[in-house]
């Protein structure tokens, strides 16, 4: 419906339910042309994710014709795990059944902070009544798993407000919580008015947001989570599961679909077209969208494994060895020697584990991973 002024993804707003359609069907189609790939063929979905953007945005009927063409061309009727991202202001209880009902079984609700001062400066399209209008909506429709998203450091948050998001965020008990710090890339309403010294609302550096994490963190470990990922605590018990998470971190021979998208298959990364009418013009000419392709070398590969399964806070040097035939501690050397020297990581049981410190800091330390010509890539 809008677009966040901390958004940096590839989005558009205002578009009429025929243009949405005509992308529904564009999407339909590069599955279906996908599904007769020599890689796809035959071979049934384990997970399903739909997401990000707003995918809630569209209508219950819209969802239902999608999913029956999707399906028809790849079923999903045996996946592990089906999940749905969605903006609290878009629901209602007739398309939470109609996202229940095409089979998902993890719900993932943008809710990002329970001020409506902070979520109206930010220009979230929700206020917080929408987020508990449509929780007992979510609880008789008994999804498998609720995910709900927060940000610590969205513009106008004070101490005192995002401890208040941290205790209702815990109140709403649900099965986990993925907590972003947020990141103003250079593309962001935010940062073109910082560049023109039009910004007046001050913006939480990154010592400041990392203290909110961290508080976020201490909070929900004390009401019965634990640490999963940097970035997501899981309710103990509850046998929360993430199918798609751990494919992604934990293997290279991907596939992903839809605007924009990036997909890994067979040791070949692909980048879809961009632009609206570059990705329909293509799929109306038959052709799969694919902007550019290209076919990763072996430590590429290993680099973006290590580098997704560091966001979990712990390496198993074995596995790298077992797999890639490769010792990781020899491979990045200089990288880890600087994080243990920092206290950034540590020695535990075989593993390597990312203290709350490092953990806290992760994104910025991967770069040190990096090949030496992007290891000074910056997009914020």
């Amino acid at each position: 419906r809008v677009r966040c002024k901390f958004c940096y993804y590839k989005v558009y707003t205002e578009m009429d339910s025929s243009q949405i359609r005509s992308y529904l069907s564009g999407l339909s189609r590069e599955v279906e042309m996908l599904a007769a790939t020599t890689a796809v063929v035959g071979r049934p979905l384990k997970f399903v994710y739909f997401g990000g953007g707003t995918p809630s945005f569209i209508s219950a009927k819209d969802l239902r014709a999608l999913a029956a063409r999707l399906t028809g061309a790849i079923p999903w009727t045996d996946a592990e795990e089906i999940t749905f991202e969605c903006e609290p202001g878009t629901l209602t209880e007739a398309k939470l059944e109609a996202i229940r009902g095409i089979g998902v079984t993890r719900l993932s609700l943008g809710v990002e902070n329970f001020n409506d001062a902070i979520l109206e400066e930010n220009g979230r399209a929700h206020l917080t009544p929408e987020i508990f209008r449509v929780m007992p909506w979510i609880r008789a429709l008994g999804f498998e798993q609720l995910n709900i998203d927060l940000i610590a450091g969205m513009v106008g948050e004070t101490w005192e407000t995002w401890r208040d998001t941290v205790r209702r965020a815990i109140e709403l008990d649900p099965d986990s919580v993925t907590t972003y710090q947020m990141e103003l890339p250079y593309n962001t309403v935010y940062s073109s008015a910082l560049r023109a010294g039009e910004q007046t609302v001050p913006i939480a550096d990154w010592s400041l947001k990392r203290a909110w994490h961290d508080h976020a963190i201490n909070e929900m470990e004390a009401a019965g989570f634990e640490v999963s990922t940097a970035y997501t605590m899981v309710k103990k018990g509850r046998g929360s599961r993430f199918i798609y998470r751990d494919a992604v971190w934990r293997g290279c021979d991907l596939l992903g679909t839809g605007v924009a998208s990036f997909s890994h298959v067979n040791g070949v990364h692909f980048q879809n077209e961009s632009e609206w009418g570059g990705y329909l013009g293509r799929i109306e000419k038959g052709e799969l969208p694919v902007a550019r392709a290209h076919a990763t070398t072996p430590k590429e590969r290993l680099t973006r494994e290590l580098i997704l399964q560091f966001k979990e806070g712990k390496l198993d040097p074995g596995y790298f060895q077992r797999k890639f035939g490769v010792s990781i501690e020899a491979e990045y050397a200089a990288a880890f020697s600087g994080l243990r020297g920092n206290g950034l990581l540590q020695d535990t049981a075989g593993m390597l584990t990312l203290t709350r410190e490092g953990l806290l800091k992760v994104d910025l330390l991967l770069q040190e991973f990096y090949a030496p010509q992007f290891q000074n890539t910056r997009y914020t």
